[in-house]
């Protein structure tokens, strides 16, 4: 039976992402109501700019009173979109206690008070749902906090930005220098006009707080995620990974420890084998690669980001909420029950692959290898190429933690044969 009262959903926000909300919402409107049971009825939108003209959104409904339309008290959800740490935030808490449900794409702010705001939202006995705040349509917060709740997640390993994904694959497919592939990257409308939260990796660090926190049942904020940005990243890292028959992506890394004691999540620059599923993810796309004892492994791909992406996946959740609404019920809150501890960066174990400057004369190589000996790093394979009293030596390391290889890398710099220490790039993936 369908309820002839409508839900009443209020939007904050009517930018790229706000406005095909608002859009979808009023073309689908019937599949949206037999989905859910009861109609939708948008009942007010909160924008800063009153007077741009938003097609197909009565006039009537637009406010720069974000606190007044959600302290109305009839509303029964509040869908955010406007991004950013306040007046989010409070605006989201006043909507619990004014008796709305959230419906949320913002993952600065849920990476940064995501604790609070799930603690808000069980006091007031209302949802919080934020499909949208990683990977934009592709379905993965609800597998991770649902499908996947019986099982143990041991790693998410993903491209979660797709910027640096386009830029990264722009470098490896034409040979580009960074600033050519950014260049080409804010043509095309992929890069914002200040690309630093994109390629200095301050995007993907939220979204690997988030995916860490519900596949661990642990608290992971933003500032606990490791990060480094890949404007470093060069055409000559390209022809090395090549070489080991890799490319190279921005990785969010999120892992539980081998003894299960504790989690780590970082984002980085990683090489990552051609042979891996995350290799051929091409352009500005999204995947996220999932590692648990009893699935194995499991592949998450789709567009990341974009108006129509992004609205979908909160569209999603507006019908998940709608239907909780009708039933008098909530969803999964936080889950974060295992608390477990997170790692610095220095206790990560992996792989390594560095690129040193060096003398070309007898005995560099030995003294090179001494130092990683001596930091108990143990070298897997080295190159060395040399012209002219100049010579290029490449080290690919066995498994050993950040801290060591930090120790080893410090130390090489100040050896006198060691005229600079060109790249470091983890390795990832086998």
């Amino acid at each position: 039976m369908m309820r002839t009262r409508p839900l009443k959903v209020a939007l904050l926000g009517c930018g790229v992402v706000g406005s095909e909300v608002a859009r979808i919402m009023t073309t689908h409107a019937d599949d949206l109501a037999a989905r859910i049971g009861a109609p939708v009825e948008l009942a007010g939108v909160a924008v800063r700019r009153p007077d741009k003209v938003r097609e197909g959104i009565d006039p009537a409904l637009v406010t720069t009173d974000a606190t007044a339309l959600v302290k109305r008290g009839d509303l029964d959800i509040v869908v955010e979109v406007i991004g950013g740490i306040e007046p989010a935030r409070t605006l989201i808490t006043t909507a619990f206690e004014h008796g709305a449900s959230v419906v949320s794409a913002n993952k600065a702010l849920l990476a940064q008070d995501g604790a609070a705001l799930h603690a808000a939202a069980e006091e007031h006995g209302k949802d919080l749902y934020y499909e949208a705040a990683v990977a934009g349509a592709i379905p993965l917060i609800r597998p991770l906090r649902e499908s996947l709740a019986g099982d143990k997640v041991n790693r998410v390993l993903g491209i979660v930005n797709g910027t640096t994904n386009f830029i990264l694959d722009k470098m490896d497919s034409t040979g580009a220098g960074y600033q050519e592939a950014l260049d080409e990257a804010t043509a095309l409308g992929y890069a914002e006009a200040d690309p630093t939260a994109d390629v200095e990796g301050f995007d993907a660090a939220a979204k690997a707080a988030i995916l860490a926190g519900i596949a661990f049942h642990t608290r992971v904020r933003l500032d606990d995620v490791y990060r480094e940005g890949m404007t470093e990243v060069t055409a000559a890292d390209f022809a090395s990974a090549r070489e080991m028959g890799c490319t190279i992506k921005l990785l969010a890394i999120c892992e539980r420890a081998e003894d299960g004691a504790s989690v780590t999540a970082r984002v980085h620059p990683a090489m990552i084998p051609l042979s891996h599923p995350l290799a051929s993810v091409r352009g500005a796309y999204n995947a996220v690669f999932v590692e648990s004892d009893a699935s194995g492994q499991l592949m998450f791909y789709g567009p990341g980001a974009g108006g129509s992406p992004t609205a979908s996946a909160v569209l999603g959740d507006l019908v998940a909420v709608g239907r909780n609404r009708l039933g008098g019920t909530t969803g999964p809150g936080e889950s974060a029950y295992a608390a477990l501890p997170v790692s610095p960066m220095g206790e990560v174990v992996t792989r390594y692959h560095i690129s040193l400057d060096v003398a070309d004369k007898p005995g560099v190589l030995a003294q090179v290898a001494t130092v990683f000996a001596e930091h108990g790093v143990s070298i897997d394979t080295v190159r060395q190429q040399g012209k002219d009293g100049e010579a290029s030596l490449v080290v690919v390391t066995h498994r050993a933690s950040d801290a060591a290889l930090g120790g080893t890398v410090e130390a090489l710099r100040k050896l006198d044969t060691v005229r600079g220490v060109a790249s470091i790039m983890r390795v990832e993936g086998e």
